[in-house]
């Protein structure tokens, strides 16, 4: 089987410096923008859903697995994006979402779950049964994990066969941080150490070792571990390469495989390089890109608030935190103190809690007014250096247009860039982001 994803990581391990950065994200804004990166630094792009944002149940998108996919299809042909470049993955697909089940029924709906996510042709699944269940032991022994994650294999394998698709690539293990970011760094980080980088790897192997898993085995790319990455609501864990050096080692020495990074939002370029060369050869973002697009809109509504009487205005940063306060259930339980700190922490978080909430009526309604009364005008340039000094000066170099979506879709571009070039893609043209 040849694969975009096969060969690029068969290409890291042969000692080129690439690696592959994975969007997570259902934004249409910066999906649009990763697109946009992609075609500029070339390579392929990988674009991945996670089991509580996109289930067979619809997720909190609101989207099935085949939604989901042709939901992205119809972006990259607006975009002019090649299909054959694209990459759909899953991400913790496992019994995340029905904890609260007895394992045999959750493990059943995952199953179902997977089965959705193959047979809509995902080609990266995440397997990831690290969560206890409702009968389970508060922590699972490593062979249960690794025996439910080949059980779940085993269904792929077969929803491959079925839908006449070739069948997909794996990562197992799961990462020490929550998905999303941690409450706090206060206590620190734990790089994940050899030992247990080696033990995740043994017991899976063993899983696996039935005839008719061996063929999957041999599609396990990649290994989700912790190499000191990390970001809180307002701090960032910075990757220190000689606290992660026996465990990079370790992945060359060991295993044919690489190793993935989850949580690699807010990382330095120079960081993101260094992960790369030290075989964390695939970079997940998420949080990041909404972070990023959030600062464009309400950079915009400050423009607007600049330009155009109140009772015209959007007053989306507004809109948006009623929308918050009206359904809670998204951010309440991650943000503490008292309610000025809530506020703060709602607006301006970098876990982004906000990103929930981009899809609600009342919220894209005031987003399509700001839109709307900013490309009725033509945005002043002093406004533009102002609030988007970046953007300006893009649309001084003749880069960039002063429609809103296009001075958001770059800002997002922006830091999708430094991943793009942190995985060796370099630019096709002069217009560097």
């Amino acid at each position: 089987m040849s694969s975009l994803l096969l060969d690029l990581m068969a290409s890291h391990r042969r000692g080129e410096p690439v690696g592959v950065y994975s969007v997570c994200s259902a934004n249409e804004q910066v999906l649009r923008a990763a697109m946009t990166v992609a075609q500029q630094y070339g390579g392929p792009l990988l674009i991945e859903s996670t089991s509580n944002q996109v289930d067979q149940f619809g997720g909190y998108t609101g989207m099935t697995p085949a939604q989901f996919r042709d939901y992205v299809q119809a972006l990259a042909r607006e975009q002019g994006f090649a299909p054959n470049r694209l990459i759909l993955g899953g991400d913790h697909l496992g019994p995340n979402a029905w904890q609260h089940l007895p394992a045999a029924e959750a493990m059943g709906h995952a199953r179902e779950l997977i089965r959705a996510y193959v047979a809509a042709g995902f080609e990266k699944i995440h397997l990831d049964c690290s969560m206890a269940c409702a009968d389970d032991p508060e922590r699972l022994p490593d062979a249960t994990v690794a025996a439910r994650s080949a059980d779940l294999a085993r269904v792929a394998e077969q929803a491959a066969q079925a839908a006449g698709l070739a069948p997909p690539c794996y990562v197992i293990g799961t990462e020490v941080p929550i998905p999303g970011g941690e409450a706090s760094l206060d206590a620190g980080l734990s790089v994940t150490t050899p030992q247990a980088a080696a033990q995740t790897l043994q017991v899976h192997a063993q899983a696996f070792a039935s005839p008719d898993m061996q063929a999957a085995w041999g599609r396990v790319i990649a290994m989700v571990v912790q190499p000191g990455v990390d970001f809180d609501h307002s701090s960032v864990h910075h990757y220190r390469p000689a606290e992660a050096a026996a465990l990079s080692q370790f992945v060359i020495d060991e295993t044919a495989l690489v190793f993935e990074a989850h949580s690699t939002d807010y990382q330095t370029e120079a960081s993101l390089q260094a992960l790369v060369r030290d075989h964390f050869a695939i970079l997940k973002v998420g949080p990041a890109l909404t972070f990023a697009l959030r600062e464009a809109w309400f950079a915009l509504a400050a423009i607007e608030a600049a330009l155009l009487p109140a009772e015209r205005r959007s007053r989306l940063p507004e809109v948006l935190d009623a929308a918050m306060r009206a359904a809670p259930k998204q951010w309440q339980k991650h943000y503490s103190g008292d309610a000025a700190t809530q506020a703060l922490l709602r607006a301006y978080a970098f876990s982004d809690r906000c990103r929930y909430y981009w899809g609600e009526p009342q919220v894209q309604a005031a987003l399509d007014n700001l839109i709307a009364n900013l490309d009725a005008l033509s945005l002043p340039l002093p406004l533009l250096s102002q609030f988007m000094p970046e953007q300006y000066a893009a649309v001084l170099q003749g880069q960039l247009s002063r429609s809103a979506t296009a001075l958001a879709q770059h800002r997002v571009a922006q830091v999708l860039a430094q991943y793009a070039r942190a995985c060796g893609g370099s630019a096709a043209d002069s217009r560097k982001l």
